[in-house]
């Protein structure tokens, strides 16, 4: 037996991110009525963000549900505990922005405390969308986790 797995996308806004934005999960569908566990990192830019898993519904129940996307399959043998493996040692997104006392605003910085001089080149930042779609599911796969 073995679970369904998808990365799911939620409609947010997140401010000063070019819409539209999504949160971007992975949910294991772990029971008939299209309900699971959810896998995702939570937070934000200003305090960073940690991994978390709770249950879940059927994500197209959801009001603010936008997609799901079938990414493979996991043992039902294998979960969670395999998932939760591999996903507890990927660093999750840390602080991005702070409080800036010299332009009295939050602004994306270097380090805390060392911020972007005026038109300085900056970086996108890094949130729950690139957590999951660049380092997550190709973590799961890597480690043999999800099965296509």
């Amino acid at each position: 037996m073995s679970y369904k797995v998808f990365r799911v996308e939620d409609r947010i806004a997140v401010p000063d991110m070019p819409s539209p934005r999504y949160h971007n999960k992975i949910f294991v569908e772990t029971e008939a009525d299209g309900s699971g566990f959810i896998h995702h990192v939570t937070g934000d830019l200003v305090s960073g963000m940690h991994y978390e898993v709770k249950k879940g519904e059927k994500p197209e129940s959801s009001e603010i549900y936008h997609a799901k996307h079938f990414v493979g399959t996991i043992g039902a043998s294998e979960y969670p505990a395999n998932i939760n493996e591999v996903l507890e040692r990927l660093p999750a997104p840390g602080k991005q922005k702070s409080f800036n006392t010299t332009t009295m605003r939050t602004e994306q910085h270097k380090s805390p405390g060392e911020f972007y001089a005026p038109g300085e080149s900056r970086p996108p930042m890094f949130k729950c969308t690139e957590w999951t779609i660049y380092q997550a599911i190709p973590a799961l796969e890597e480690a043999g986790v999800i099965h296509k």
